[in-house]
């Protein structure tokens, strides 16, 4: 074998030694990226359930004064009518 054709393998084997180092620092850092994605989307969603709990909490409150205001209407006016409970 020639000095030629040994440097030549050499050059090829570490060519190919350094590309697939590159291949897995490449993909190494596509599964880190993918993890992250993966958390990032975790806590989007835990932030929107308890956003949505809160919302439903909110609305529940807001309903029950609703009904507490109307039913104080509604006992007013049968007061003024002479209608209500006389307590």
């Amino acid at each position: 074998m020639s000095s030629a054709q040994f440097n030549a393998g050499q050059t090829h084997g570490e060519t190919q030694a350094k590309t697939e180092q590159w291949v897995d620092s490449a993909k190494n850092t596509a599964n880190k990226a993918h993890d992250k994605a993966c958390e990032a989307a975790g806590k989007t969603q835990e932030q929107a359930q308890r956003s949505k709990e809160e919302s439903a909490g909110f609305l529940q409150q807001t309903g029950e004064q609703v009904v507490h205001m109307a039913q104080g209407a509604i006992d007013g006016v049968k007061n003024t009518l002479g209608i209500g409970e006389k307590k």
